[in-house]
């Protein structure tokens, strides 16, 4: 399931408005297909699968991230379907589906086919990967992840504005890969008029990945990009389940008055800048008591010379 979990990834940011789900078919111990959601949605995981598979999948144990789906749709079909067809024999679910159109019925179906159903195995860390689907279909918006470059000391830039560059390049590629599993960004009216970013992805093999560009600001937005007058005008994005917030100091602390950040993101550069710019506004804080208990630390490593941590929000699905 793991293995499973980590092929999900690959579909991060390119398969909304579906879920980004991973597919093992296993055989007397040997992988026989693997899949991942495509871009747009289309094939899903276990057809990508089922179709590497082939005649082998009889028999075969299916380690799926999400619940095979059991709602007909015009584009495919139904997983639940495909894998009793193919005459697989057990199929091991990491996450039971939270969409009305399936949670339950899919796993129950193929149970009522005389095939083996076992659902939770790793059901966490699938939720993880698949956080933006969750968010949207719990909450109905989408994943949000805060990114900010800091010096030690917690500045984005000199007292000029001046920020190229505060992390070295291996921060900074790794920041590229992270714009490449979302559907769009936001970044601050400040910030535009500041440093005009293009936000695309600018490593090989990976450009078609770049996402869309998101303004937010009451002003209107340039050409390629849309626009947002308030952080909670996210849950009418279409077809966004992951969001990536990049840019300034205020579009940080909106996002956070709002409680619309589910993770963060900070690369630490090994500099100290003194009277800079702040990487976060004025969140409403008005006790310290309250800022203790409202985040975990899930990862932290070494980028070069700077260092990555990892933060999610305790209340986050």
């Amino acid at each position: 399931m793991a293995a499973a979990i980590a092929l999900s990834a690959r579909g991060r940011g390119l398969s909304t408005p579906n879920p980004n789900v991973g597919c093992l078919i296993v055989k007397d111990g040997h992988v026989v297909g693997r899949g991942w959601t495509q871009k747009g949605g289309r094939p899903h995981a276990e057809a990508q699968a089922l179709g590497q598979a082939m005649e082998q999948a009889r028999g075969a144990t299916a380690y799926v991230t999400l619940e095979p789906c059991f709602h007909l749709s015009p584009r495919g079909p139904r997983c639940a379907d495909l894998m009793a067809r193919a005459g697989v024999a057990r199929v091991a679910i990491a996450l039971r589906d939270p969409d009305p159109r399936t949670d339950g019925q899919g796993a129950a179906w193929l149970r009522e086919r005389g095939i083996t159903v076992e659902m939770g195995l790793l059901a966490e860390e699938a939720a993880r990967a698949m956080a933006g689907f969750v968010l949207r279909q719990t909450r109905g918006r989408p994943h949000v992840t805060l990114k900010l470059g800091l010096s030690l000391d917690g500045r984005i830039a000199l007292a000029d504005g001046s920020s190229r560059w505060i992390t070295g390049p291996d921060a900074r590629a790794h920041a590229h890969v992270e714009r490449a599993r979302h559907d769009a960004i936001v970044v601050g009216g400040g910030t535009l008029r500041a440093d005009a970013p293009g936000l695309d992805v600018r490593l090989a093999g990976l450009e078609d990945r770049s996402p869309r560009r998101i303004l937010l600001s009451r002003g209107d937005a340039p050409d390629g990009w849309e626009r947002i007058r308030a952080p909670d005008e996210i849950a009418a994005l279409d077809r966004v389940d992951h969001l990536l917030v990049e840019g300034g100091a205020e579009t940080a602390a909106a996002f956070l008055r709002a409680g619309l950040v589910d993770r963060l993101l900070l690369y630490r550069a090994p500099i100290i800048i003194g009277a800079g710019l702040a990487g976060i506004g004025d969140i409403g804080l008005m006790d310290l008591a309250d800022a203790h208990g409202r985040w975990r630390l899930t990862d932290q490593r070494r980028l070069g010379v700077d260092r990555l941590e990892v933060y999610e929000a305790v209340s986050s699905a």
